[in-house]
């Protein structure tokens, strides 16, 4: 498993800060994706909308547009999401089928995702966001770990199958840093190194 390159991680790592101050102030994250090269040093923040298939597909372009046209080294996107809690996870064919959607579910659990898609591979990070203290609105979020794409393929897949409960990470946090719920993919915007 490739650790995230450095000059990635000095990128990334104020845009998380940002979205946990966001969280901790009570705020909710727009779903958005950050298209960077670091030669002109330019980023573009690129707004997603979920609000359809339409929107997700169109939001998609535009972000596949802004990469082409920076010539982008990388595309980070940060939005909240639903997951599901560690012991439902094999269940979850069911529990769409039962509810129609995670979020509707009982089992469902508020997380900020985090991917990075570079030429150098694509990490992704998911954390549970938890209440800060009493407040209701007020939250935090947990320990991020990024792990590389190919082994979360090979590790959900065992856990959809039901032959494991968890994907185990051998990777180090990142705890220096310690609404619309979109299902955008802008894979393949790099050719593989």
């Amino acid at each position: 498993m490739t650790a995230i390159p450095q000059a990635y991680l000095d990128t990334i790592l104020p845009l998380i800060g940002k979205a946990r101050d966001f969280l901790e102030n009570g705020e909710t994250l727009a779903p958005i994706a950050f298209v960077g090269n670091f030669a002109t040093q330019q980023t573009t923040p690129v707004l997603i909308d979920s609000r359809d298939e339409e929107a997700k597909d169109r939001s998609a372009q535009a972000v596949k547009h802004a990469a082409e046209s920076l010539a982008a080294d990388f595309v980070f996107m940060i939005m909240e999401a639903w997951s599901l809690q560690k012991d439902k996870l094999h269940r979850r064919e069911e529990i769409m089928e039962r509810y129609g959607s995670i979020g509707a579910s009982p089992y469902k659990i508020d997380i900020v995702s985090f991917s990075l898609e570079t030429r150098h591979g694509i990490w992704m990070a998911q954390a549970s966001i938890k209440p800060k203290g009493h407040s209701k609105k007020k939250r935090i979020v947990e320990v991020i770990t990024f792990i590389s794409t190919s082994y979360v393929q090979v590790c959900l897949a065992a856990v959809f199958a039901g032959a494991a409960t968890e994907c185990p990470v051998n990777t180090t946090p990142i705890t220096a840093l310690t609404s619309s719920r979109p299902n955008v993919s802008c894979s393949s915007l790099f050719p593989s190194p």
